[in-house]
């Protein structure tokens, strides 16, 4: 083959290289991935700003309407505009921790399919909610007293026949208890997953948060601390945040750090967990309160504590 030849075969087998890099010079490791992720990964300021909002009109808001607006609009044997409020919710909630999974930096170790089967059991338990607490509401409008157990209420002591307590005793369990664990548990589990795919090397710059991000803890925070004393769920709270923690320090040893997203949700419940305790020592040598929530864990409801002592139910 003359000089000319072999030059021009390199010239091709050069621009060919380059038009297909090699498969193992374009593939990253999950590691190094993640060193890129301080530069590359926002304040996802959408997403969380649409979970602050609906979580603040569509979860806190819902029992407002429901007692604010006119009873015609929506008779006792229909749907509140309250419930509509409960069925958005129960759609973008879900809707939003999907999305934020999406731009994990990092690939989560447990798969989609936890994810997947974590989202519908959310959803299930949020609708089991929505049908119990819109009967709840409603019987607000009868008398109903919140801060009284359901065999404790007047109203309940008039039914007859008895067994007719049990059934709105059933309702209660599938509210309070059934449609909360199925509700809360799968919410924290994605919020855990996706804090624990947050971390990058640390280079100093993982906790610079934007202001929208600092003013968005605060609001956030705020919420949080009622979903937790509302929908008693202060040991799955707590729980989560302690393995938050864990998941921390594990990677600090690796010498990595959150980023923006991550620090943000550390903050967040750092706070809820100081205004949950905050709360619980106002309230703690309330007699009435501490009758309504025996045993070793005390949080007392906000909206009991409405219904004692703002709203003329005593």
């Amino acid at each position: 083959m003359s000089a000319a030849t072999r030059k021009r075969a390199n010239k091709v087998q050069s621009s060919q290289q380059s038009l297909h890099p090699r498969k193992d010079k374009g593939r990253v490791h999950p590691s190094a991935a993640g060193s890129l992720a301080d530069d590359v990964v926002p304040f996802h300021l959408d997403l969380w700003l649409t979970l602050t909002l609906e979580n603040w009109i569509l979860d806190f808001g819902r029992p407002i309407a429901m007692l604010w607006v006119p009873l015609e609009w929506s008779p006792l044997n229909m749907p509140s505009v309250g419930d509509y409020f409960h069925m958005a919710y129960n759609v973008i909630t879900p809707f939003c921790l999907l999305k934020l999974l999406e731009r994990c930096p990092r690939k989560l170790p447990l798969g989609s399919s936890v994810i997947y089967l974590a989202v519908i059991f959310f959803v299930m338990g949020a609708s089991l909610h929505l049908v119990g607490d819109s009967v709840n509401h409603r019987l607000i409008h009868s008398g109903y007293q919140n801060h009284l157990s359901v065999r404790d209420n007047p109203i309940m002591q008039k039914l007859q026949p008895e067994s007719l307590v049990d059934s709105f005793e059933l309702l209660y369990f599938y509210d309070e208890y059934l449609g909360h664990l199925m509700w809360y548990i799968p919410f924290f589990l994605c919020l855990v997953l996706y804090f624990g795919g947050c971390f990058v090397p640390d280079k100093g710059r993982g906790g610079r948060m934007p202001v929208s991000a600092w003013i968005l803890t605060i609001v956030s925070a705020v919420y949080n601390w009622y979903l937790v004393t509302e929908g008693q769920i202060f040991p799955l709270f707590l729980i989560s945040y302690a393995v938050m923690l864990l998941i921390f320090w594990y990677n600090k040893g690796n010498r990595e750090e959150p980023d923006v997203n991550g620090y943000f949700m550390l903050y967040s419940f750092g706070l809820t967990l100081l205004l949950v305790v905050t709360w619980v020592g106002y309230l703690w040598n309330d007699q009435a309160l501490r009758v309504r929530y025996p045993g070793l864990i005390y949080v007392p409801e906000p909206w009991t504590y409405y219904s004692l002592y703002k709203a003329g139910n005593y």
